[in-house]
Order: structure tokens, then C-alpha cells, then sequence
């Protein structure tokens, strides 16, 4: 038997894992068939619950139509405050933006404008069917037709629609989900536009801001304009008319050419001055002691000279272009030598900035370079735009001094025209960058482009009912099997063989589960399967028994066997009747008393009356020979309990009893003793001192194994050595062992026809 320990292992351990995996140990498919074979019946309902549940789910599941659209997305260029602050590594940086432009799609913010834009096409559509997703479900109402919010609809959003990136490139797949069609392509497109405008919008607002002001200014000088024209108009009517003399016409036209080249500086300033304050924004939430440190770099004093230089020059050659008090060759040939000049200054300018520039980027952070430099370019852009205004203004007082030295009748003829041509002049100059600005907006197109519209779905992607019913299936089978190995490893019934002797308990034989059968047409006698049925398995089992019993010992005789169980119902009385019968078959005078003194059978597997019996025999009721019954099978004699006393303990542990089987051993062989179950009362216990042998019967999935354990440590208990072994009884051997069984059974009744036709057990 110990060949065969790793044939089955079904007991439980302390661990589960280790139960089974242990590396000593080796599972076959077979071990697993034996566990879903005991466990069938739950396996199959598990299974066809689980298979139930699919189907019905499959079946009243819901089309769902899924619809997608994928947008391009292009990281933008020239644009500072969108560039990446951390550098790039391989495509890192490309899927960061990716990812940041994702978690913007699902911001809550986009996700109300497109819930918003939803109703009101569900409003201008009229058609209640086609939408499905945007109605409540209204389970205690009976209104069925009421709208979700705005809220309601962008919290919906967030579980329908799918945003993720297309295997790592520059595109994002949006999908979104609905009962209805129309309403899924409609949440796709949707969703696409909104994102896409808002992204346009989002990369227009830097120039956006900028035409904003022009347009702002504009406006406000075309009144100012209005207003000025209206005084000079006004002005002639009421004075006649005045005719302004060539030096004050002169001077008038310089000043107003001064004055709306000041202006266009100013507006150059203003914006210039927009751009840096953003720059520096973005850069003191990163570093705030940087931007102070740029502007001081900006405004170092060689830097500032050429400035100033530039300035002069430049304010020096617009005089000279309105050709103040020379003659036009004159002009000329000055106006090439300020230019010349002024390209001089320039290209010093230019190398002493980017020189500047080189030490800052290179005590600079990687991810902040480009900022710095575009902060310092502008930042020297707004001191040489300063250093022009301030230039052009000293040089506008100086000619006003000359305006007031006209005389008194011309002045304010002057002034009023000088008003209307200088607003005129900066008027048309901010309706050129207005529409430059107009332009500039119109032409940034953002970074997100929609390759390809949602489209209505023509079949729905889901459920896949085909697959809905496989997955159950295999669901089923899984938590079939897996309730079978639970249950097995919190099974603590003995199971198999292995069982036994995993726990260095001696295993003696086991006897397979006796299938019932007939005698003379009756069940009467079908326990007495050795004497009924010789050729079966189970009698040759019990001829094993018989054989390892008698050698089990060689150093004493061994006449008197117990034969008890841990608890009641687990074959004790079957195993005694048999065991002795297989005594009584190899010529041995056996004979088998019911110890069990509380609820005695072997009265009835014999067909008998249970009185008299051997308690009758001690208490001088009846003689020895009255209770000493002859069986059908030669050599073989059973003793009935008899009358049930109140005290069965008391009597089997009194000095008649120890008589009364000194008496048995001088007359028979083998005396078998059948006893109560030894857990249960102490009887079993009180024969098992008076015995030579001992052996413990226990029920294969039906005995606890703490309570085998228990009934050997009993048995063994102060030291007596009567004890020779388990005896595993109703064993189902044929998935384990089946080829043995095919060839003992086949082997068996070969022997058995042979020894009928020789006559061995003819009567």
C-alpha cells in the first residue's frame, strides 16, 4: 500500500497551497477526476447556474452601438507657454503631451459644453426616438419623457465616452457608446468639436488678445478723430477762412509725422509689454528669483548705451526723412549715413545680446532655457522701444517750442490741424495692425485635427452573445471545479489510504465499498459478504485482512481481536462478522461475541434473536452453552449481546468478563470481540487492555480524521501495544486503483470458478 501513497492525496494539510503543491508531492490528472467525480452533482448545478445566468444575460442584454472619431494632434511650434518644460527623451515628451491633452478632453469643463451643445440639438431635432442615454429612468414616475441636466449629462460622459491614445502616436481615438445609433455618433462628433474649438480658441488667445486691444484703440482714436475734425470744422466757420502759412504747414506735417511714429511706438510698447508680462508669469511660477535676474541682464549699461544710440540715430534720420531745413539731395545723402550708422549700432546690439544670452542659458535649467531666452529677447525688444519713445518725445518738445513761437492768428488753426492729422495718421496706423492682427488670428489653426467624422454605426458592437454564453460556460466549469477543491480542502474526512499513513498511523488493509446483492431473493444476509459472495472483491479483501493479522506478530500469541470504530455507523460489526468468517474459512474455530452492550447487530446480520446472549450468561440466566450459536459456515460460532444492561461498562471491565474470555481462549482460535465505538463511551477502551490485538475500523469519507487520531491515541494510551492498525472500510477504489481492481476482480473469480468446479466449497 505505501507504493501507492502518491496514487491519491485528496486529504487536507495546513496549508492549502502546500496541499497541492508541495514539491514531494505528485499530482495526476487522475487525483483531480477523483475530486470532481466526489463533488459532481455541485459541480454540474455550479455549472449550469453560472451557464443559466450567461444565457438569460445574453439574451435580454441591450444592443449597444459604439461610434468613434480620431483627431490629430500636433505639438505646437512658436509658442512658448505650450512648449514642454522637461526635456525630451526618445518620444517622451510627445506622449506627455499626448496624455496632458487627454486630461484636458475629459475635463468637466469641456464635458458641460458638449452635454450643452447635446440638448440643443436634441431641442432642434424633434425626435424623441433617436435618443436614448439623455432621458431619466424614472423607475417610481410616471413621467418617462423628463430631460437629465447639463450636470447630469456631463457626469454621464465620463463612463460612455472613451479617450485614448492610438498605439503610442500623435492620435487620439474618442469613442462613445449609446442603445441608439444616432445618439452614439452624435456624442462622438460632439465631443470632437467641442474639444477641437476649444483648442483652436486656447491657441488663438495669445493674438487674440492682441487684436482685442488694437481693435479696443482703434475704436478709441476713430472717436478722438471725429471729435477733432468736428473743433476744426467748427473752428474755420466761425473764424473765416485761414490759410496756414508754409513754415507752419511744415512744421505741422514733421510734428504729426513724429507724433504717429511716437504713437506706433507706444502701441509696439503695449504689446511688447503684454508678451513679456505673460513670459515672466509662466516663469515665476517656476522660479521667482529668475525673472528679477533677466531683467537686470536686459538692462546692463553697455546694453543700454546702444540703445540710447539707436535711439538718437533713429529719431535723428525720422527728422531728416520729414526734411527739416535741408534740401532734398541733402536728405538723401544724410538718411544713408544714419542708416549706416544705425546698422552698425544694430549689428553691435545684436552680438552683445546674444552673448549675454549664451551666459544666461548656460547657467540656466534645461527646461527653462527657451523661456529665459524669450524673456530676454523681449525684454531688450521693450528697453530699445522705450529708449525710441523717450528719444521721439524730446525731439516732439523741441518742435512744439517752434509750434508756439507761431504767430498768435495762425496758432490755433495749427493746433486744431496739427490734432486731426496727428489722430488721422495713428487712426490708419492701428487699422493696419488691426488687420494684421485679424489676419494673424484667422490664420492659427491649432494643433487638433478631426481625420474622420463619427459616423452612425450600422450593427452594435455589443454584447457578443456568442461570447457572453462561452464565457459562462468556462465561468461555470471554473467555479465548479474550484468549489470541488475548496470543499476538498476543508474536507477533513479520511478519503483514501493516503490519508492514513501521511499521519504514521499503520494501515492494515481497506476494504472497498460491498455493493448490495441478494440472497434467495432477499437482502437477508448480504453483510455476510464472505460467506454470500467468496468470489467478490471485498472477500478477498478480507482474506488480506485475515492474512496480515496473523502476521502482524510473531513474538506471542495472538487470539483475541477487537475490533471497534471512532464513532457509530462506520462498519465495525460488518468487518467482525467477515473477519471472523475468513478465520472460520481456513480451518481456524472462530468465534465472534457483540461487545457492543448499547446497540448490538450481529444478531441481525446472522438472522438471529439477540437473546439469550452472553450478559444473560453472567448473570446465571442461561448456560454457556445455550448462548454459543453455530452460523452456516463450518468452524465458525457467534456469541449475541443478550439482554442490555444498565451498567455495560461495570461488566465488561469485572473479572467475569477477563474469565469469560479465558474460557473463549481454550476453546477457540480466534475470538473477534465487536465493541461499542471507542470516542463515544469507554467500553471499547476498557477491552482493548484485555485483548491481544486491537484494530480501529474507520469509513472512508465519513470518518473525521482529528477523531481517527484521536481513537488511536486511546488505543495506544499508557504505554499497551495491542494496537496493529486502521482498517479502512467502504473504500472507492475503482477510479484510483482500477487496474488493480480490474485484475484482482478478474484474477478472483477465476480462482473462485476453479475451486466450484473442483467441489472446494460444495456442502
Amino acid at each position: 500500500m505505501k507504493g501507492k501513497n502518491n496514487l491519491i492525496n485528496t486529504g487536507p494539510n495546513v496549508e492549502f497551497l502546500k496541499d497541492y503543491f508541495d514539491e514531494n508531492e505528485t499530482h495526476t490528472i487522475r487525483d483531480y477526476i477523483k475530486i470532481i467525480r466526489d463533488n459532481l452533482i455541485p459541480v454540474i448545478l455550479i455549472s449550469l447556474g453560472v451557464l443559466l445566468l450567461s444565457i438569460l444575460y445574453a439574451v435580454t442584454a441591450k444592443d449597444i452601438y459604439r461610434s468613434e472619431t480620431v483627431l490629430k494632434i500636433s505639438q505646437p511650434k512658436g509658442n512658448i507657454l505650450d512648449a514642454p518644460l522637461l526635456p525630451e527623451f526618445g518620444n517622451y515628451g510627445a506622449d506627455r503631451f499626448i496624455a496632458n491633452e487627454i486630461e484636458t478632453m475629459k475635463n468637466i469643463t469641456i464635458r458641460e459644453q458638449v452635454a450643452r451643445v447635446i440638448l440643443d440639438t436634441f431641442k432642434a431635432a424633434g425626435h424623441k426616438d433617436k435618443f436614448a442615454m439623455i432621458f431619466k429612468s424614472n423607475y417610481f414616475s410616471s413621467d418617462k419623457d423628463s430631460i437629465k441636466t447639463v450636470y447630469e449629462i456631463a457626469d454621464m460622459l465620463e463612463d460612455i465616452v472613451s479617450i485614448e491614445q492610438k498605439r503610442g502616436l500623435d492620435f487620439i481615438e474618442l469613442t462613445a457608446e449609446s442603445p441608439s445609433p444616432y445618439e452614439a455618433a452624435l456624442f462622438a462628433r460632439t465631443y470632437a468639436n467641442v474639444y477641437h474649438q476649444f483648442n483652436l480658441l486656447d491657441n488663438r488667445k495669445q493674438v487674440t488678445k492682441i487684436r482685442e486691444f488694437l481693435a479696443e484703440q482703434r475704436d478709441e482714436k476713430l472717436e478722438e478723430l471725429r471729435i477733432a475734425e468736428n473743433k476744426l470744422k467748427a473752428y474755420k466757420l466761425t473764424s473765416g477762412s485761414i490759410e496756414l502759412e508754409e513754415q507752419a504747414k511744415s512744421l505741422i506735417e514733421t510734428i504729426t509725422d513724429l507724433e504717429a511714429k511716437l504713437n506706433a511706438t507706444a502701441i509696439d510698447m503695449a504689446i511688447s509689454k503684454e508678451k513679456l508680462d505673460q513670459y515672466k508669469s509662466e516663469l515665476n511660477r517656476i522660479d521667482p528669483t529668475l525673472s528679477q535676474y533677466l531683467e537686470n541682464k536686459a538692462s546692463e549699461p553697455y546694453i543700454t548705451k546702444l540703445q540710447e544710440e539707436i535711439a538718437i540715430i533713429e529719431t535723428q534720420r525720422d527728422r531728416a526723412i520729414a526734411g527739416v531745413g535741408k534740401s532734398d539731395k541733402g536728405n538723401s545723402e544724410l538718411i544713408k549715413k544714419y542708416d549706416q550708422k544705425l546698422k552698425e549700432l544694430k549689428d553691435k546690439l545684436k552680438k552683445n545680446v546674444q552673448e549675454y544670452q549664451a551666459t544666461i542659458l548656460a547657467a540656466s535649467p534645461e527646461e527653462i532655457k527657451e523661456l529665459t531666452r524669450k524673456i530676454f529677447e523681449e525684454e531688450v525688444m521693450y528697453n530699445s522701444l522705450k529708449a525710441s519713445h523717450d528719444r521721439m518725445s524730446e525731439f516732439i518738445k523741441r518742435y512744439e517750442n517752434k509750434f508756439n513761437a507761431l504767430p498768435a492768428k495762425s496758432i490755433d488753426l495749427a493746433r486744431l490741424s496739427r490734432e486731426v492729422a496727428a489722430l488721422e495718421k495713428l487712426y490708419l496706423l492701428l487699422e493696419e495692425k488691426y488687420q494684421e492682427a485679424l489676419v494673424n488670428e484667422k490664420s492659427t489653426t491649432g494643433n487638433v485635427l478631426i481625420l474622420n467624422e463619427a459616423r452612425v454605426p450600422r450593427q452594435p458592437a455589443k454584447p457578443n452573445r456568442k461570447l457572453i454564453i462561452l464565457i459562462g460556460l468556462v465561468l461555470g466549469l471554473g467555479l465548479g471545479f474550484g468549489f470541488a477543491l475548496m470543499r476538498n480542502y476543508f474536507d477533513r474526512r479520511v478519503k483514501s489510504p493516503e490519508d492514513i499513513e501521511e499521519r504514521n498511523i499503520e494501515l492494515l488493509a481497506w476494504i472497498p465499498k460491498i455493493e448490495k446483492f441478494t440472497v434467495n431473493g432477499t437482502g437477508e444476509g448480504s453483510e455476510f459478504i464472505v460467506a454470500k459472495k467468496s468470489d467478490s472483491v471485498a472477500s478477498e479483501a478480507f482474506r488480506a485482512l485475515r492474512t496480515r493479522i496473523r502476521y502482524s506478530r510473531f513474538d506471542k500469541e495472538n487470539k483475541v481481536i477487537l475490533i471497534t470504530s471512532s464513532a457509530p455507523g462506520e462498519g465495525k460489526s460488518l468487518v467482525s462478522v467477515n473477519l471472523a468468517g475468513s478465520f472460520a474459512q481456513v480451518n481456524k474455530r472462530t468465534v465472534i461475541v457483540d461487545c457492543d452492550l448499547r446497540k448490538p447487530r450481529i444478531h441481525t446480520i446472522f438472522n438471529q434473536k439477540r437473546y439469550p446472549g452472553f450478559t444473560d450468561y453472567f448473570v446465571g440466566k442461561v448456560s454457556y452453552e445455550e448462548i454459543v450459536r453455530h452460523s452456516d459456515i463450518e468452524n465458525l460460532d457467534f456469541i449475541t449481546a443478550g439482554t442490555i444492561p444498565p451498567n455495560p461498562s461495570e461488566i465488561l471491565d469485572s473479572r467475569g468478563m477477563r474469565s469469560f474470555l479465558k474460557k473463549l481462549r481454550a476453546e477457540y482460535d480466534i475470538v473477534v470481540l465487536d465493541s461499542p465505538p471507542l470516542v463515544t463511551v469507554t467500553d471499547a477502551e476498557i477491552l482493548s487492555r484485555i485483548v491481544d490485538e486491537s484494530i480501529l475500523v474507520v469509513s472512508a469519507n465519513q470518518t473525521d480524521i482529528d477523531l481517527m487520531e484521536k481513537a488511536v491515541y486511546l488505543l495506544k494510551r499508557d504505554g499497551r501495544d495491542t494496537f496493529i492498525g486502521v482498517l479502512l472500510n467502504n473504500f472507492d477504489f475503482k477510479s484510483s486503483y482500477g487496474s488493480y481492481y480490474k485484475y484482482a476482480y478478474s484474477y478472483s473469480r477465476n480462482g473462485e470458478s476453479k475451486a466450484k468446479k473442483k467441489g472446494v466449497f460444495s456442502k
